[in-house]
C-alpha cells in the first residue's frame, strides 16, 4: 500500500489545500493529512478545530485520514510507516524553502521522499494568511475556502456575514 503525508498548518484550510489533498488522494492508496501543532505560533484555530474542519471537507475521500502531529515531520512519517511527503508549490519562492526542507528531511530520514505538486493556477495566489487578512476586514472569502469553513473564519473575528 502506497501511503503519503500532506503536512501543513491549515489555519484555515483553503481551496488550494483541498485541491492538493484531492489530487494527492488520487495518487496514493492512503493519504494522511498531517495538521501541525506548532507550539511557537498562535494559530487562529486550535489544532482540534483544524483537524475537525479538514475531516469535514474531506469526508467524501475514503482514503484520506486527518491526524495532528507535533515535532519533526520525519518522525511522524516513521510512526505511520509513510515514505512519501507531499508538498504544494505556489511560486518560485515556495520552491527554495521546500527544497531545503526536503533535502534536510532526506538526510534525517533517507527512506522518505518528497513529491512536489504545483498548485492549480486558479489557487496560485492563495494562502491561509490572505484568507485571514481578508476575513479580518470583513472581505468576502467565499472564493478562498470551502463553504463549510466560511462562517467559522468570520466567527473568529466576530464578524457576522
Amino acid at each position: 500500500m502506497k501511503k503519503a503525508i500532506y503536512p501543513g498548518s491549515f489555519d484555515p484550510v483553503t481551496l488550494g489545500h483541498l485541491d492538493i489533498i484531492r489530487r494527492s488522494a488520487s495518487l496514493v492508496d492512503h493519504l494522511i493529512v498531517g495538521v501541525l501543532n506548532n507550539s511557537t505560533k498562535t494559530p487562529l484555530f486550535s489544532v482540534d478545530e483544524r483537524v475537525n474542519m479538514l475531516k469535514e471537507v474531506t469526508r467524501d475521500l475514503p482514503n484520506v485520514e486527518v491526524l495532528s502531529f507535533s515535532g519533526l515531520l520525519v518522525d511522524f512519517a516513521a510512526q505511520h510507516n509513510v515514505s512519501v511527503i507531499i508538498r504544494g508549490l505556489r511560486a518560485v519562492t515556495d520552491f527554495e524553502y521546500e527544497l531545503a526542507m526536503s533535502q534536510t528531511n532526506r538526510v534525517a530520514a533517507p527512506g522518505i521522499d518528497t513529491v512536489f505538486l504545483t498548485t492549480s493556477l486558479k489557487y496560485a495566489y492563495l494562502s491561509s494568511s490572505i484568507v485571514k487578512e481578508m476575513a479580518m476586514y470583513g472581505g468576502d472569502i467565499h472564493k478562498f475556502v470551502p463553504e463549510e469553513i466560511v462562517s467559522r473564519v468570520y466567527d473568529k473575528y466576530g464578524i457576522n456575514q
